[in-house]
């Protein structure tokens, strides 16, 4: 008798075993891959109703797929709409920014316009002011008397005051106090310091 070493010896159980095993293994794998399907499918509209239970259950199952099904979409459609009011929020907003910097631009051009047109009155005013200032005092006074007395104010406080002292003096009593009282009261409401 030869003696089996320790590296040679069969398992135990020995091939029938394994095979067995492997079989047993095959057919839980194949109840398993033909009991998939078969449950998905569901039970037979006979066995439903002959078992009485199931036939109950059917239409709760029902209700509650409808129930989810319109939710979903609800849900979808309250994404959808916000979707919608993102992008209609994106469009306002760079119609705001495109707005907002056109506005801008106007403003500094307006500022320029403004700038422009307020030197060219001042160049006119100061123009006009020097040809009364140059008049014979006598004929300034004249054109003045006809002036309103607010507008003849505004030229005779730019003048000099000798200048303007002589077109008053030509005045007639009652022009020369009306625009005396127009200059006093001017600067009436300044603050002073």
């Amino acid at each position: 008798m030869r003696s089996l070493q320790p590296a040679q010896r069969r398992p135990r159980g020995g091939v029938l075993t394994l095979i067995s095993a492997l079989m047993i293994s095959s057919a839980i794998i194949r109840l398993g891959l033909e009991a998939g399907p078969a449950l998905a499918r569901g039970p037979d509209p006979s066995e439903v109703s002959a078992h009485g239970t199931e036939s109950d259950e059917k239409p709760d199952m029902q209700a509650l797929l409808t129930e989810l099904l319109r939710r979903e979409a609800a849900v979808k459609q309250r994404e959808s709409a916000l979707r919608d009011r993102e992008r209609a929020l994106e469009i306002a907003n760079e119609a705001i920014a495109t707005r907002l910097s056109d506005l801008q631009e106007a403003e500094a051009s307006l500022r320029e316009t403004l700038a422009v047109a307020d030197k060219a009155a001042e160049t006119d005013l100061t123009r006009l002011t020097d040809v009364y200032q140059n008049m014979k005092p006598k004929d300034a006074a004249a054109l003045f008397e006809t002036m309103d007395p607010v507008f003849a104010a505004g030229f005779l406080s730019r003048m000099p005051p000798e200048a303007a002292a002589g077109v008053m003096a030509g005045l007639s009593p009652e022009a020369a106090y009306t625009i005396s009282v127009v200059m006093a009261g001017r600067n009436a409401n300044a603050p002073t310091e």
